[in-house]
């Protein structure tokens, strides 16, 4: 099983005409996704580079194709008006992959979406979402998968269904970070270990999902057995994750915080990656997480040993 997506989501890209979203479309339907469209306002009734057809709107996407997920790569001035359109069509699950969106507007996003709770938004500034497809064919980048379902940026290839994997067990990913959300995985599927759905929730300071929301889910997910939280400096999700784990989590969790040596007050690649206070830091966040009980990664190539040693496994 898996959260929020799966082989039988209908996704469509907003922005499909885009250089980013041609590629990554073309990439997701490769995978096995089950795309049935895109949008982007003027081209409707074309179709795209996969024969996909181009609508107008979202809500004509929608009603033609059943769409249920939608992947935004539409640029940052209008990304925040194609989320709240997104919601206003009954998408389900919206992931907005648009890097640079301005706070103010996901300030206006996030009341906004108040009014629509059917409807989960990840990200923005994130690399999506994936659950692992069965692999049918071939190796590495030229394997060939079917059944599942990969929204967003992350490289299919590195990800292995639990069917496929060599100890029998997955776990959930979740991270503010999309390059060491694919390290997760790589060593996770080294060691035999699947994935049940890998979640890049963004590293902005005003986001959609947030730790503790896809901790419920996994925490629900039967075929989930532990799960993966990579966090960074900034903010205090990590620490109350922490807390919602000991009070709440049946599984096990290993975490990792990323920036260690970042210097107070400068901002480190993600938007939201500023340590703004003591408690902000990742030695803060990290003492905070093993107080809670959580296996704590000191590298992040140690990601996938932590997470094997969690889930009590030698491999």
């Amino acid at each position: 099983m898996s959260i929020l997506v799966d082989g039988n989501t209908k996704v469509i890209c907003q922005g499909i005409t885009g250089s980013a979203g041609a590629s990554h479309t073309k990439a997701c339907f490769e995978y096995g996704t089950q795309l049935v469209g895109g949008v982007t306002p003027g081209k409707g009734g074309q179709k795209d580079a996969n024969g996909l057809p181009i609508f107008n709107t979202v809500l004509d996407a929608v009603k033609a194709t059943g769409a249920d997920a939608t992947m935004i790569f539409v640029p940052p001035a209008g990304a925040a008006d194609a989320i709240i359109e997104a919601a206003d069509a009954g998408i389900r699950v919206i992931c907005a992959i648009t890097e640079g969106v301005p706070v103010q507007d996901m300030i206006r996003v996030k009341e906004v979406l108040k009014g629509y709770p059917r409807s989960t938004l990840i990200g923005p500034n994130c690399p999506g979402i994936i659950t692992p497809a069965r692999r049918v064919s071939g190796e590495g980048a030229n394997a060939k998968f079917a059944g599942g379902c990969k929204i967003g940026i992350m490289p299919g290839y590195i990800h292995t269904h639990r069917e496929d994997a060599a100890s029998g067990k997955s776990v959930g990913i979740i991270s503010r970070s999309g390059t060491l959300t694919y390290e997760a995985v790589w060593q996770t599927s080294q060691r035999g270990i699947g994935q049940s759905t890998c979640v890049g929730i963004g590293g902005d300071p005003v986001r959609g999902l947030g730790f503790i929301e896809a901790l419920a889910l996994f925490n629900a997910d039967p075929h989930t057995d532990g799960v993966v939280m990579i966090g960074e400096i900034g903010g205090t999700d990590e620490v109350e994750a922490a807390r919602w784990i000991k009070a709440n989590m049946k599984k096990p969790v290993a975490g990792f915080i990323a920036g260690r040596t970042a210097p107070k007050g400068k901002r480190m690649g993600h938007a939201g990656a500023i340590i703004g206070g003591a408690d902000d830091t990742a030695q803060a966040k990290i003492e905070a997480l093993e107080a809670c009980g959580i296996r704590v990664a000191q590298s992040p190539a140690d990601l996938g040993s932590t997470m094997a040693a969690a889930l009590g496994l030698r491999l």
